[in-house]
């Protein structure tokens, strides 16, 4: 492999809405979380369960991906109990320097138990060495890593919201340090793969659902260019782009079957090959099969190829989307 070669894979998984919920106790009651502890009771229960994640992470391991990114929805209802089942999940997923996650509207539930839950997995949401000199700082987002070729970039979409709604803001100051971040790596000859929970382009999901500045964050990308956007929050897979730049939704990690348009757990498992200005990648869609709750199979693979660092993004990215 020559010095302008090089390449990684990363595992992208996401809503994995961690079983059981414990810890609901009255000092934590409130409208939002009571209708939530319906939901799960009444159903998500049934089809969100640890035996398809644990069935996933095995195929992830076996995989041996150089990263795993998780966008989100570790936890259900934002419980104290919850955030600290999620930092033990994640030390079986692998060290932090392995791992990065950005937060999802569910771990983002209620404050103040919000802020204090996400925190314990701050390893998990902070820049490396590298990224702090891209970022301007170690902590906070957005985030910065560097993973071979790949300059991965934790975007925080989540706040708390009012009961009915799961959307989001990425927010003003956020948008204006990820363009600068977007510029910077580019500048670096990296492939810049963007996380975030919500699907980042508008009319990927219910109003209520999605992002209040899901334009302006539009505008960024647009302007300032990315290889690659993740995302998780529908449950279900798509495929999109904002200009150049392609966005990859995934299914959630842990339904043990399908549910009207949710399929059984998914994740994807993303090679990156990059030569010279121009990158190849593969996306693989793999999860349960159909009525296994623990046997994993491939769903297909999309790939694609793009120009990148200061190549002509006017003629990258030709190739049709599959």
């Amino acid at each position: 492999m020559t010095a302008d070669t090089q390449s990684t894979t990363l595992a992208h998984l996401s809503d994995v809405h961690l079983a059981p919920l414990a810890g609901y106790w009255p000092r934590y009651w409130n409208v939002k979380r009571t209708l939530g502890w319906l939901n799960w009771q009444r159903k998500r229960r049934f089809l969100h369960t640890r035996a398809a994640v644990d069935a996933l992470l095995a195929d992830i391991h076996a995989a041996a991906p150089g990263h795993v990114v998780v966008t989100g929805d570790l936890v259900n209802i934002g419980l104290p109990a919850e955030y600290q089942s999620a930092l033990a999940w994640l030390r079986t997923v692998g060290a932090p320097d392995t791992v990065s996650v950005v937060p999802g509207n569910h771990d983002i539930y209620v404050e103040p138990e919000a802020s204090r839950g996400i925190d314990l997995w701050s390893a998990y949401m902070r820049s490396d060495g590298f990224g702090a000199t891209v970022a301007g700082h170690g902590s906070g987002f957005p985030f910065v890593r560097r993973i071979g070729p790949v300059g991965l970039v934790g975007v925080n979409s989540s706040c708390p919201t009012a009961v009915g709604y799961a959307g989001g803001e990425v927010g003003r100051e956020q948008r204006r340090r990820l363009g600068d971040i977007l510029d910077t790596l580019g500048r670096e000859g990296l492939v810049r793969v963007v996380a975030i929970h919500h699907p980042p382009k508008r009319g990927l999901t219910a109003p209520r659902r999605a992002l209040s500045d899901a334009g302006d964050l539009e505008d960024v990308i647009a302007r300032h260019g990315a290889e690659l956007m993740l995302h998780g929050h529908n449950h279900v897979e798509s495929r999109a782009r904002i200009g150049d730049t392609r966005i990859e939704g995934v299914a959630s990690a842990s339904m043990c079957r399908s549910y009207g348009h949710e399929p059984a757990a998914r994740y994807a498992l993303i090679r990156v090959n990059r030569v010279g200005q121009t990158a190849r990648i593969s996306i693989e869609t793999r999860g349960l099969a159909h009525g296994a709750e623990t046997v994993v199979r491939s769903f297909g693979t999309n790939e694609f190829t793009c120009g990148i660092a200061g190549a002509d993004r006017s003629s990258a990215n030709r190739d049709p989307l599959r």
